[in-house]
């Protein structure tokens, strides 16, 4: 009855979800009410369109006619074609939890992942401005330092190039005294 029924219900829509569409149709065959009703007269209204070229009030006033043969009225035709939307639409709420369930699953899951790893970018962020802060302070620390060590360098050089002059002027004085005593005495 399944092929039928997808005919049936599925006929006029083009494009429709393939696996959608046999989903629900096995979930209506499932729930399919004893007796001639709604799903009898919809195979009615198909057998009649394909039979006969009528108008569509005059396939649904002839299909209600053979369908009053079997004793279905139009409450009881009604009441049927409420029973398989509300199977429909259970069936939606079934799928909606469970699509529900995989976007917990597949996309939270995968989110959680994403802001932990922002989170942590963002930490390492901040520790990257932290040693870059480091990074300078000692950078300030070396260009004093270098400063204190030039000072230093220029302080040591000047007392050595004193000394040097010093020494050599005094050596330089004792090598004339030496040079005098040889020649005078």
């Amino acid at each position: 009855m399944s092929k039928n029924l997808r005919q049936f219900f599925a006929a006029q829509q083009q494009g429709l979800d393939e696996k959608s569409v046999e989903f629900l149709i096995k979930a209506i065959e499932a729930n399919n009410l004893q007796g001639f009703d709604y799903i009898e007269f919809k195979q009615s209204l198909s057998a009649l369109s394909q039979m006969v070229q009528l108008d569509e009030s005059t396939r649904f006033r002839s299909a209600f006619a053979s369908a009053t043969a079997f004793g279905l009225d139009k409450p009881k035709l009604l009441a049927s074609a409420d029973h398989y939307k509300r199977i429909l639409n259970n069936e939606r709420e079934k799928f909606n939890t469970a699509l529900q369930n995989q976007v917990q699953q597949r996309i939270h899951a995968q989110q959680k992942e994403v802001d932990l790893m922002r989170r942590q970018i963002e930490e390492f962020q901040s520790k990257i401005k932290e040693l870059e802060t480091k990074i300078q302070q000692t950078q300030a620390n070396i260009s004093q330092k270098d400063d204190i060590i030039k000072q230093e360098m220029a302080k040591i050089e000047s007392k050595k190039d004193g000394f040097e002059s010093t020494i050599q002027a005094l050596l330089h004085e004792i090598d004339s005294d030496i040079n005098d005593i040889q020649a005078y005495l």
